[in-house]
């Protein structure tokens, strides 16, 4: 579901005290500025009545085309599917319009790359230093059409 304004903080608080975005230094500030941009869409996973992940996506991020910005999921969710999900619905909200979507994920970032390589993302580039002296972010893509 489209975020309010509580669900972005709430996703900026996350952001700003977990991983990757700890190693990334991302403060607090920057978090929220980023997911109050009114050029990222933000949607919130939720259990219930519980938030239990989000997704930020930018509908112009590479070249014109869609690109998957920011996926969490707090701790108590990992490994249930929300993170999936999440990916899943970005997908369908741009296939009508979009032939790919990209994301970046960090080299430190394991557990994220091998959920979007088990989705049919592939490596198209690799920016090293991008975000952290000694780290890369590999360029993901996935053909949605």
């Amino acid at each position: 579901m489209p975020a309010n304004p509580h669900d972005r903080e709430w996703a900026a608080q996350l952001m700003a005290k977990s991983e990757p975005w700890l190693t990334l230094r991302r403060s607090l500030d920057t978090s929220r500025a980023v997911l109050n941009d009114p050029e990222f869409q933000v949607f919130v996973a939720r259990s219930g009545q519980d938030r239990c992940g989000f997704l930020i996506l930018d509908p112009r991020g590479v070249a014109g085309a869609p690109y998957l910005k920011s996926l969490a999921t707090i701790d108590g969710y990992r490994g249930r599917g929300i993170g999936t999900a999440l990916v899943r619905y970005a997908e369908e909200h741009f296939r009508p319009h979009s032939r790919y979507l990209f994301l970046c994920v960090s080299s430190f970032n394991d557990g994220a790359r091998r959920l979007y390589e088990r989705l049919g993302y592939e490596r198209v580039g690799e920016l090293k230093d991008l975000a952290v002296d000694g780290a890369s972010e590999w360029l993901m893509c996935k053909k949605l059409k």
